[in-house]
Formats: structure tokens, C-alpha cells, sequence
């Protein structure tokens, strides 16, 4: 499940080492078309957002 960091508004991974408190979200914001769209390398571990 995504979380959206408090401090910065960006998305990571729920075991991320980044993020210390945010907010978990359903579902990726529209805005997010790509795996690309994530900035974190969090997500270096997804080839794709079909696997998210």
C-alpha cells in the first residue's frame, strides 16, 4: 500500500526507510501514469505500476 509522506507530499512504499510518518493511500494519485512518476527509490523493487 502506498503512503504519502506528512512532510514533502511524496508517495513511498509502506517499508520504506524515507517516509517516517504519513498518511496510507487506497490508491495511487491520477497524476502518477508511470512507475517513472515515483521519485523514491523505494520503488526500484516494481518494473510497473501493474504490480503495485
Amino acid at each position: 500500500m502506498p503512503i504519502m509522506s506528512s512532510d514533502d507530499f511524496s508517495i513511498h512504499t509502506t517499508d520504506c526507510e524515507k517516509v517516517d510518518d504519513g498518511m496510507p493511500l487506497g490508491d495511487l494519485p491520477d497524476e502518477v501514469t508511470s512507475i517513472d512518476d515515483l521519485d523514491c527509490e523505494c520503488w526500484s523493487d516494481h518494473d510497473s505500476l501493474a504490480e503495485i
